[in-house]
């Protein structure tokens, strides 16, 4: 097995829907080391995070879990979002972000990915 630290980043995060930041690949397990959001806008804004589990049973709905929910970001600040807890994404799973303000977000996650 081996261990390789990875980035995923998405500048400008989107505010109509959900955007994916990163997807596990396959015969990969991935260990979300932190995630930093950044506002980039002089107005507080709010951010969501999402994960699809891919290996949940049911429709595409059921599979979703939100890990933040419109959280307030201030003005010209990082959240850093997980700081000392870890998530693990398996084959196919997805995370997602999501503003409330059109390109007001830049988002970086931290990973390590197991192959």
């Amino acid at each position: 097995m081996a261990n390789t630290f990875k980035n995923a980043s998405s500048k400008s995060v989107d505010h109509s829907a959900f955007e994916t930041l990163y997807t596990c690949p396959s015969a990969t397990t991935a260990i979300i080391l932190g995630l930093a959001l950044t506002n980039k806008t002089a107005n507080a804004v709010t951010a969501s995070v999402q994960m699809i589990d891919s290996s949940a049973s049911g429709s595409a709905a059921d599979k979703e879990r939100l890990l933040l929910n419109e959280v307030s970001i201030p003005a010209n600040t990082t959240l850093e979002v997980f700081a000392g807890q870890k998530y693990v994404l398996e084959t196919g799973d997805i995370l997602k972000v999501q503003s409330s303000a059109a390109t007001s977000l830049d988002a970086v996650l931290g990973l390590m990915q197991i192959t």
